[in-house]
């Protein structure tokens, strides 16, 4: 599916000062939306609180299967609240079957499954990380420009079994390619060998967001390092259950799996 540009959406508050809230992204499944309401305001998303800066700003996300609608109410200073609607799009992805596929080749051993369970525990500690970063709201960059490989949402099924959707986008480049931070941040992860991602580097971008890259051959910088966008963070590579040299992007709003190409755009 290919996305539209970027959009802007004005909402008007029925509140008593009729201040505007404004939310920014593609409003369709898998994406990442930033939004601004005035100072002091609190935010509600399905009747969960939402994480607010003193500024008023704001940060959710919508995963691959999503619900289409969703209530975002907002709450003045003044006590006054508003509800408003966001309507999602609904996406097709792509599915493919295949079968013939060895039953080994798709039953790790119990050794390894306990390895991949340990690696997606360090993964999702990151991925829960809630700091009080705003790199979220700067314009996302490509952090490697390439071939695109693979896409957000596309699935297999083998043998008639589905497996996990692919929730990255894939870029192919030559191993030992550097890759550069999307966006600022704080590195929260690298382990240079799971099982099934390789090389795997978190940075986390505030308020829930961080961006993951897999399959890495190594890392340039370390846990705790801050980052600038545009530096030089990694190298790609092959490393875990990958087929050839590629870069594996992803982007988190917490667990909530999102499409980097909603936040970054087409690659030009």
């Amino acid at each position: 599916m290919k996305l539209s540009a970027k959009l802007l959406l004005p909402v008007l508050l029925a509140a008593m000062h009729a201040n505007a809230l404004e939310l920014t992204g593609e409003f369709t499944q898998g994406s990442l939306l930033r939004g601004k309401t005035e100072a002091g305001a609190t935010v509600e998303l399905n009747g969960e609180p939402i994480r607010v800066s003193p500024a008023g700003d704001f940060v959710i996300g919508f995963s691959r299967d999503a619900e289409l609608a969703h209530e975002l109410s907002v709450t003045q200073a003044d006590g006054s609240t508003a509800t408003e609607t966001l309507n999602l799009t609904k996406r097709d992805y792509d599915i493919q079957y295949v079968n013939g596929i060895a039953r080994e080749i798709m039953q790790p051993s119990a050794e390894n499954v306990a390895r991949a369970k340990k690696d997606a525990a360090m993964v999702w500690e990151a991925r829960a990380t809630d700091s009080e970063r705003m790199d979220y709201l700067s314009d996302f960059i490509w952090p490697l420009r390439g071939p695109i490989t693979g896409v957000y949402g596309s699935q297999r099924y083998y043998n008639g079994e589905p497996r996990t959707p692919h929730f990255g986008i894939d870029i192919a480049a030559a191993e030992g390619t550097e890759v550069v931070a999307p966006a600022s941040g704080v590195v929260s992860l690298w382990v240079p060998d799971m099982f099934y991602s390789g090389g795997t580097l978190i940075i986390d971008h505030g308020f829930g967001v961080s961006s993951t890259f897999i399959h890495l051959s190594g890392a340039l910088v370390e846990p705790g390092e801050q980052v600038s966008q545009g530096q030089s963070i990694a190298r790609v590579g092959s490393t875990g259950r990958s087929t050839g040299p590629h870069l594996d992007w992803r982007i988190n709003w917490f667990d909530v799996r999102l499409d980097p190409q909603t936040v970054v755009g087409d690659m030009n």
